[in-house]
């Protein structure tokens, strides 16, 4: 007699998907499609690019909310009929493999529960992620690659589109900095609490002393921004340089000054974009995220002056937020909520979502405080 008995887990799995539906509104999500669908619909819409753009990526990302949804569920209803045609065939095979797909269902669920905590203003948008190496030489900016490879595997185990923006190699290993989109929805909600300064720890691969190597890197998130007019930017607080593209090692990839840097001068942001096809394109973008980050940056001075006022200045972010051990204890450790992972290979392969998982609620923990 086949031991086939879920009734449990799969009730438990489905009170948890109703109380995740009844956060997320189904019904207003479709409601948003529709509208949108409607305005996608009208023959004038692209007479202006930019408020089409916005009405399509808006209507893109809830209809990725809505199959995310139905998809779920059909799931798990097909589950039970995998279930019930397994008992009757009485088929070991049919059993594992609903085994299988209710530890899948487990995981989707999970994360999308983690979802549901990601209620701040700018969460359900898109991600600019921007990965800069620190100290550490050679060794830093081999890390800050390593981070590179760590998101874009985590984006592409996700199935998300990644749109890499700019990348500065180093004369030696690695790179210097790196910028990539990964718009889909609630990238940034989730994405943010993997900035700060990550550190790694190893023996140097550049050395000939075999001693230990701490090297250095910062993450920086943005949220992707249709529009920044909140912020305004005056043309003589900007120093724009343009130069041809490159690639590892400096060597020239293209025969035009396409790659633009912008210089905010007052602050000293700069940004660089170097991979659309024109040096009007490569402005436009960099000016989009460059007006995301003083947005944010004057956001962050009103919040740390209203802290002030209160007589709270703890900062929210330590500078040093995970820490990866690859000499003697293979680890990588989050400081701020004590997540571990004894295994590096797989975080740097992609696998993160335990890691922001935890992240996300030590957040919501924190905001609720």
């Amino acid at each position: 007699m086949l031991d086939l008995d879920l009734t449990q887990e799969i009730a438990a799995l489905r009170s948890t998907f109703r109380d995740i539906s009844a956060v997320v509104d189904v019904e207003a999500v479709q409601a948003d499609i529709a509208r949108l669908s409607e305005e996608a619909g009208r023959p004038d819409l692209w007479d202006d690019p930019a408020a089409a753009q916005k009405v399509t990526s808006a209507l893109s990302h809830r209809q990725s909310e809505l199959k995310r949804i139905t998809e779920i569920e059909q799931r798990l209803d097909d589950l039970d009929v995998l279930i019930e045609l397994a008992l009757e065939m009485d088929d070991e095979d049919s059993a594992a493999e609903a085994r299988q797909e209710l530890a899948s269902l487990e995981e989707v669920i999970g994360q999308l529960e983690v979802q549901t905590l990601l209620d701040g203003e700018y969460d359900p948008r898109g991600a600019v992620v921007t990965i800069r190496s620190g100290a550490g030489g050679d060794d830093a900016t081999d890390f800050a690659e390593m981070l590179m490879r760590m998101y874009l595997r985590w984006a592409e185990r996700h199935k998300y589109p990644v749109k890499v923006m700019d990348t500065s190699y180093a004369e030696g290993a690695g790179i210097k900095s790196a910028t990539f989109e990964i718009d889909v929805p609630y990238a940034y909600g989730t994405l943010s609490v993997e900035a700060g300064t990550h550190r790694l720890a190893r023996i140097s691969p550049f050395g000939s002393a075999d001693k230990r190597q701490t090297s250095f890197a910062a993450v920086e998130v943005i949220p992707v921004m249709e529009e920044a007019v909140e912020v305004e930017i005056p043309e003589n607080d900007i120093r724009v340089d343009v130069f041809r593209s490159s690639g590892p090692g400096g060597q020239s990839v293209n025969t035009t000054d396409s790659a633009v840097r912008l210089t905010h001068i007052p602050t000293g942001l700069v940004v660089s974009m170097q991979n659309e096809k024109s040096q009007i394109q490569n402005r436009a973008a960099a000016m989009r995220v460059l007006q995301t980050r003083l947005l944010l940056l004057k956001r962050e001075e009103e919040a740390a002056k209203k802290k002030e006022l209160a007589g709270t200045i703890t900062a929210s972010w330590g500078d040093q937020m995970r820490s990866y051990f690859l000499y003697g204890q293979q680890l990588v450790k989050d400081l701020r909520t004590g997540y571990e992972v004894g295994n590096p290979a797989s975080v740097f392969d992609g696998d993160l979502d335990g890691l922001i998982a935890a992240g996300i609620k030590w957040r919501k923990r924190k905001d609720d405080d």
